[in-house]
């Protein structure tokens, strides 16, 4: 084999040299693109991070706050049915005793409803509301305007800012014509 016919590639330049600078530039404008994107998904993953960390802060708040919500809950029926035993004793000729005792664990009672953040819904005298109102009845009235409640039938509560039970009340029609 003879040394000058080897088989080395032979180096050529044919390339020209404009060429070679625009695939340059092409690949660092690919790059400074693909940069940005990349900038953007982390930017976008940061927030949703921050944000999946507050909504997870303002679940567990909302968890301790209304921890007690379905505890209260079943509470409200004990309570009316209370307080109709205390309105039927009232009528009772010889309940003074029991009438003195009941009203003392019904204060009870409302003190811990109330330091458990629990509190009625207003109801007389106000415009009916179905956000916080349940109207069973409506009844004709020359005193109280048109739809606004006559009297409850049953108490409501908020727990803190949120609506557990709405008030049953019945609903002025106005005047009867």
């Amino acid at each position: 084999m003879n040394h000058s016919q080897e088989s080395e590639p032979l180096e050529t330049e044919s390339e020209d040299p404009a060429t070679k600078t625009s695939n340059t530039e092409i690949a660092e404008v690919d790059f400074e693109s693909e940069a940005a994107k990349l900038k953007d998904l982390a930017l976008r993953a940061r927030a949703d991070l921050d944000n999946f960390r507050k909504r997870s802060l303002r679940e567990k708040e909302d968890a301790i706050r209304y921890a007690n919500n379905g505890l209260l809950e079943k509470l409200l029926p004990v309570l009316d049915n209370f307080e109709l035993g205390l309105d039927a004793a009232k009528t009772a000729p010889d309940a003074a005793s029991v009438l003195l005792g009941m009203s003392m664990v019904q204060k009870q009672l409302q003190e811990f409803i109330r330091s458990q953040g629990l509190e009625e819904v207003k109801t007389e005298g106000e415009i009916f509301d179905p956000k916080k109102h349940d109207a069973v009845a409506q009844e004709f009235s020359a005193d109280i305007p048109e739809g606004q409640v006559i009297r409850q039938v049953r108490k409501g509560y908020n727990l803190k800012d949120r609506l557990i039970r709405a008030s049953s009340v019945i609903v002025s029609k106005g005047p009867q014509k």
